[in-house]
């Protein structure tokens, strides 16, 4: 006869233990189904893949290529067009297509060869002085523009638009060829109290437009305008003044500037290049210091991103505002200075300073306004001014079109939502694509 209370351990399990240890195994079940897996780490990607996605988003640099390379499409087509051999073969082009398409592509590649070895290398060059002559232009036209963009660069971090960078440039050139030619003093102490004339005569002229700014809340575009006029006209008058003017030339020229007050050569007297490259470059280091690691370079761009809030927040925005003009007239006289100091002239016309001026607001612009950014510009243009020479010379191309190839440059840089339209770039990294450019506007 069963026993109808079996002891604990015995075979015969009582019917509500085993019913509590199988719900038990079931709720486990469920919550072993039900808890979420963790996730897997995922694979990193590889040095390669991140490069690649870096590559093709919208970043700087890339834009930066393919609006020189969209820049030099629109420049092929214009060299097509403006040619009348090339434009005769597009006349039959459904009979023969092939004269058209290789009409093009000579006149092209001739011409954008030669851009190449009048600004970088000529590879049939023979000698010294013939393989280093192209970058020795480019150098040359290179460092001016250096100052100049620095000039419009440090304004516009500030919120102020220096349009008057070519009058600043020209009182600079004025006073750096007076003391070339007045001042009888030995070779390094003529250069560089002749450099410290050019800049201090840049410095005044930024610094009329920073105070007027700063006390009467006048604008500095107009101030500057009427100021770079104001600039020509002293330039055209001190010329032809006793004691300035050439006795020798009936035209509007200067004596010649003394040679103890030029530049040194940096690869000898057969070569343009001078010393004035190595200053652009110091002055490009001393530029990006103040601006980010000096007192006066935040404030400055505080200024530029507010100023309402950087005067509650204690800063005297028309000090800064002075200052600022000062200094970036100072920049700019340095770059006038070049212009009789260096190798592109040895004394005063009323041409001399040429358009280095308006051509830094370019620079500055495709430099995106960065002191660095600025010094690769202005490479750039001395580039294309360089190139375009040779290209006016050995192509027929005429130099207005180099003007045309550096204007569609800067329209392609200051429209990144254009390129990045075009070419279907990534928006991931967009944002890096400062809108400062339009502060001080």
């Amino acid at each position: 006869m069963n026993n109808p209370n079996p002891v604990s351990g015995s075979p015969d399990k009582d019917p509500a233990t085993e019913a509590a240890r199988v719900a038990a195994g079931g709720a486990n079940r469920a919550a072993s189904v039900s808890a979420p897996k963790r996730p897997e780490p995922e694979a990193r990607p590889s040095l390669g893949r991140l490069f690649l996605d870096n590559l093709w988003a919208a970043n700087t640099v890339t834009v930066t290529v393919l609006a020189v390379l969209l820049a030099m499409l629109v420049g092929a087509v214009l060299i097509i067009v403006s040619d009348p051999e090339v434009l005769a073969t597009y006349g039959y082009i459904t009979a023969r297509p092939l004269d058209a398409l290789n009409a093009s592509w000579t006149v092209v590649s001739e011409a954008y060869a030669n851009l190449f070895k009048g600004a970088i290398f000529d590879p049939e060059a023979s000698g010294f002085t013939a393989v280093l002559s192209p970058i020795s232009e480019t150098l040359t036209y290179t460092a001016p523009l250096v100052f100049t963009g620095l000039s419009v660069a440090l304004a516009f971090r500030g919120g102020l638009f220096n349009i008057g960078a070519q009058g600043q440039a020209t009182i600079g050139v004025i006073l750096a060829a007076l003391a070339g030619v007045l001042l009888p003093l030995p070779p390094v102490l003529h250069l560089i109290v002749a450099l410290l004339a050019g800049a201090v005569g840049g410095a005044l002229w930024g610094f009329i437009p920073g105070i007027l700014k700063a006390r009467a809340g006048a604008h500095e575009v107009i101030n500057t305008i009427m100021l770079n006029y104001v600039a020509v006209y002293f330039l055209a008058w001190i010329i032809i003044q006793n004691g300035v003017q050439n006795p020798d030339r009936a035209d509007a020229i200067s004596k010649p500037v003394d040679s103890s007050a030029q530049f040194p050569r940096l690869l000898g007297d057969d070569l343009r290049v001078h010393a004035g490259i190595v200053l652009a470059v110091l002055a490009t280091w001393f530029v990006a210091w103040l601006l980010n690691r000096s007192t006066f370079g935040f404030e400055l761009r505080a200024v530029g991103a507010n100023p309402d809030a950087a005067r509650t927040a204690g800063i005297s925005v028309p000090k800064t505002y002075v200052l600022m003009m000062a200094i970036a007239g100072l920049l700019a006289g340095l770059g006038g200075s070049q212009m009789v100091l260096g190798s592109t002239a040895n004394a005063l016309t009323p041409l001399v300073v040429a358009q280095i001026g308006f051509d830094g607001i370019l620079v500055a612009l495709l430099g995106r306004v960065k002191p660095w950014g600025v010094l690769l510009a202005a490479l750039l243009f001395g580039a294309l001014q360089a190139g375009g020479n040779r290209m006016q010379s050995y192509s027929g191309i005429s130099l207005e079109l180099v003007t045309v190839l550096q204007a569609l440059i800067v329209i392609f840089i200051a429209a990144p939502a254009l390129v990045k339209a075009i070419f279907q770039l990534r928006a991931a990294r967009a944002a890096r694509l400062q809108t400062s450019l339009a502060k001080g506007w």
